[in-house]
């Protein structure tokens, strides 16, 4: 008779990884304080708010009139399908671009090569959207940019990048991609040299080419890596990057560029309507939620990814 393994219990499990615990307690704390004390405020969004009275004053309790005031707002389905196209196309976009680029930077054998390419692609990453907007500002520009001088000098018309809306969506995703591919690409290089060299071994003795290699044992290696870049971005389904398209929208492209993220800003700081801002951001909230949730659930049941 086989003896059956006994399941640790869990206190001997905390007991075993009590310094692993006191590790994460600093982030944990941060956590609570920062995102789950101030939660407290989402009551704003079922009163009339007066900042007169403040937080914990007594404030008119108006129930769901908020909420219905947003969704009688002309603008906010057109904020909200452009928030979903262009955060969609973000979450996609960064995804399979750095994929793609981490694999072709692991087929580099040349450190010499790889990594002033992985600095190069890396760099952007650190610079704050003021910054970096201000570059494209002047790279795009339709009279002075370099971009617009190439395009004439080939015989076409200078394009507004940031002031048409035929252009200005697919301008803010590709300029995002191009900021942050950089980071995700480190990401997937690190997971990719975990991967155990003995595969690959294993699969030129079956005379599996560069590319059934990377298909067939870089690929799935990886794969745990890329689901959870997934579940973490699906939670950001709503947040299409307020510091980006603060700093690049205008009044003009508000018709293709506004989002949830800049409405809010506008209704709640420039206008005071604290209590219908608040439903808002509950509302993306909740939609996040929703969306992490079922991404995490999708997971587990396919991929067999969990986090506990």
């Amino acid at each position: 008779m086989k003896k059956t393994a006994k399941r640790s219990k869990p206190a001997q499990i905390l007991r075993k990884e009590a310094q692993l615990h006191l590790m994460v307690l600093p982030a944990v704390l941060l956590v609570l304080i920062f995102s789950y004390f101030p939660l407290y405020g989402l009551k704003i969004a079922f009163q009339r708010f007066l900042p007169a009275k403040g937080l914990f004053g007594s404030q008119r309790f108006v129930g769901l009139d908020n909420f219905k005031y947003v969704l009688s707002l002309p603008n906010f389905l057109p904020v909200l399908r452009n928030t979903f196209i262009i955060a969609g196309a973000k979450i996609v976009l960064n995804l399979l671009v750095p994929v793609t680029v981490a694999l072709m930077l692991n087929e580099v054998n040349s450190s010499r090569i790889k990594r002033p390419i992985q600095t190069i692609i890396y760099f952007p990453h650190f610079l704050s959207w003021i910054i970096f907007g201000g570059i494209l500002i002047d790279l795009l520009s339709p009279s002075s940019g370099i971009v617009n001088k190439i395009i004439t000098a080939l015989g076409g018309k200078a394009v507004y990048f940031l002031g048409d809306n035929r252009y200005f969506r697919g301008t803010v995703i590709l300029t995002d991609v191009w900021k942050n591919f950089g980071y995700g690409t480190i990401v997937y290089l690190a997971a990719i040299t975990g991967i155990d060299v003995t595969l690959y071994e294993a699969a030129q003795i079956d005379g599996a080419n560069r590319w059934q290699q990377t298909w067939h044992v870089t690929l799935p290696g990886i794969r745990m890596t890329v689901v959870l870049m997934m579940v973490l971005a699906l939670g950001r389904v709503l947040n299409a990057g307020f510091d980006q398209l603060y700093n690049l929208c205008k009044p003009i492209v508000y018709e293709s560029g506004d989002i949830l993220d800049t409405f809010v800003y506008r209704l709640g700081l420039e206008n005071g309507s604290f209590g219908p801002a608040t439903a808002v951001g509950l509302f993306r909230s909740v939609v996040s939620l929703v969306f992490i949730s079922t991404a995490y659930a999708v997971a587990y049941k396919w991929f067999d990814y969990r986090l506990f």
